[in-house]
Order: structure tokens, then sequence, then C-alpha cells
């Protein structure tokens, strides 16, 4: 499993909760975890990051997306598509944008788009809120007492 995520973690409490989701989920699959620089320039923000973020994306990645439009789930069909589809494809890729979201490139190239609210956050703390959710997936799917 991959996420590519736009921005540098600066905070360090953000940092330690997403070295601690991904050392929980290293439990059932091999994390990766990478970063493309953010981009200062709003006029170029969406384009260069885009292209950056599609230099990381292999051709037989499975490619799920981030974003406000994507589909609505709870955390048990999230868990459904981690067990049943996203895990039969072995190259599984999440995308999060930067500050201004994801280029159309990107979006184009997206398999399956997926919202957790229609709020916006702050693209470093959803970070944190992806591994917590791919993390209570795996428990889920394993029958192990984490999800209330």
């Amino acid at each position: 499993m991959k996420i590519i995520c736009v921005g540098k973690i600066k905070e360090k409490f953000l940092r330690n909760a997403i070295d601690e989701y991904s050392k929980r989920i290293s439990k059932y699959t091999k994390l990766d975890i990478v970063e493309i620089n953010d981009e200062a320039t709003k006029s170029v923000a969406l384009k260069k990051e885009g292209e950056k973020i599609l230099s990381k994306i292999k051709d037989n990645d499975y490619v799920v997306t981030l974003e406000i439009e994507g589909n609505d789930l709870n955390s048990l069909e999230f868990a459904q598509k981690i067990d049943n589809n996203f895990n039969s494809n072995k190259n599984l890729t999440f995308v999060i944008g930067g500050s201004y979201g994801l280029d159309e490139s990107v979006k184009s190239r997206s398999n399956y788009k997926i919202s957790f609210s229609r709020l916006t956050f702050p693209h470093q703390l959803f970070r944190v809120i992806l591994l917590e959710q791919i993390y209570r997936a795996y428990k889920i799917n394993n029958h192990e007492n984490y999800h209330k």
C-alpha cells in the first residue's frame, strides 16, 4: 500500500500520530508514504503537484483519490472496500492533495474516489485521519477489538 501526499509534516504531534498508525498498519501490510513538495504559487500549484503525483504512480497502481466529491463511505464500508476490492490490487495507492486540492489529471487517473467528509481538512491532518481509518479497516476485517 502506498500513500502519496502533498506537503511535509512540520508539526511534531502530527508526525508522532503518523508514525504510530504507520507502525500499527505494518502488522497487516507494507506501507510506503511518499511525500511530494507542495508548490507555493497558487497559479501553478495544481498542475505542478499533479505532475509530481502522477510521476509516482505506476501503470498497474489502483489509485484511490481523496476528494470532497468522492463516494461517501462509513468505516465498515471502507473496511469492506479494503478487504474485497482494494486488497485484490497489490499496488493500492491513496492520493492526498495539497492545499489547493488535486489537478484534473490526477482525478482522471483515479480508479476510485472517496470523500471522508464534505468538510475541508488540512492535508497534514488528513494524513493522520486516513491512516487511522486504514488501521481501523484492518482491525474490522480481522475481527479484532478496536471499532465501536
